[in-house]
């Protein structure tokens, strides 16, 4: 194929798109599947079980599908998915799932994943989330759409966060965070709410008011802090709202960071 430089090595058993384009000195595993319209720039591996979706768009050096950084794993199958439109910047590494977690590692569409960042085994990354230089999302971690994760920031394992977050530069996030929340701080202080995020997506003022109040609420409210979402859940009308407390009420393995 024209659009395959002579230089790649394409092992047996990958299916490349027609339309997919392969750089120079790429790597691409037996089991990969590339769509429509991917591009793989120079020196880039993809390996493993690994499906990239279509327009997605990697950058040289990149090490996508490797098997994961897990003591655990004893070489079971697993995968990673990555979805369409996703711009993966130089000396990204994103890893394939595990027994434990599922098997599958999944990133969403219209991603932008900036140089040396890490997406780990069985991570979950939903659509337009934005993980900027060397920040680094460990394993099970589940990152809702709309998330920006700040240059130089570590989510821990098992940690959700919610739609539309933002995660302030070098930051480490340990627990929880609800949707719309804004954290900063080395140690990960929720600080406040992604009131520009909002905004720039256009949340009617009515909604970002109710949001404020809510962010007050579970800062300053009586009782704990699931007794103060669930009193949200019957006092307001915004769905906005309700996302937050439908996430604070959903299963975790992690406790919440809190408002000051």
């Amino acid at each position: 194929m024209s659009n395959i430089h002579p230089s790649a090595v394409i092992e047996d058993g990958a299916q490349i798109d027609p339309t997919a384009q392969v750089g120079p000195f790429c790597v691409v595993g037996a089991e990969v599947v590339l769509k429509a319209d991917v591009v793989l720039k120079s020196h880039v591996v993809v390996t493993g079980r690994t499906e990239v979706g279509e327009g997605t768009v990697i950058f040289s050096f990149a090490v996508i599908g490797e098997i994961p950084q897990d003591l655990k794993f004893k070489g079971e199958a697993s995968q990673l998915v990555i979805g369409a439109r996703n711009r993966i910047r130089e000396h990204v590494t994103m890893n394939c799932g595990t027994e434990g977690g599922g098997g599958v590692t999944r990133v969403g569409d219209d991603g932008l994943f900036m140089a040396g960042c890490h997406i780990a085994h069985d991570a979950i990354i939903g659509d337009r989330v934005i993980v900027v230089n060397s920040a680094a999302v460990a394993g099970h971690c589940v990152i809702e759409d709309d998330v920006i994760i700040g240059g130089l920031s570590g989510i821990h394992q098992w940690v959700r966060v919610g739609h539309g977050a933002i995660i302030g530069a070098v930051t480490m996030v340990t627990n929880d965070v609800i949707p719309y929340g804004l954290v900063q701080a080395p140690r990960g202080d929720l600080d406040g709410l992604n009131l520009v995020g909002l905004k720039r997506r256009g949340v009617a003022r009515s909604d970002i008011t109710a949001l404020r109040a809510a962010f007050q609420m579970l800062a300053q409210g009586e009782g704990t802090f699931h007794d103060r979402a669930q009193r949200l859940r019957d006092e307001t009308s915004s769905t906005y709202v309700h996302e937050i407390v439908d996430f604070i009420m959903a299963d975790t393995g992690r406790h919440f960071l809190t408002p000051k």
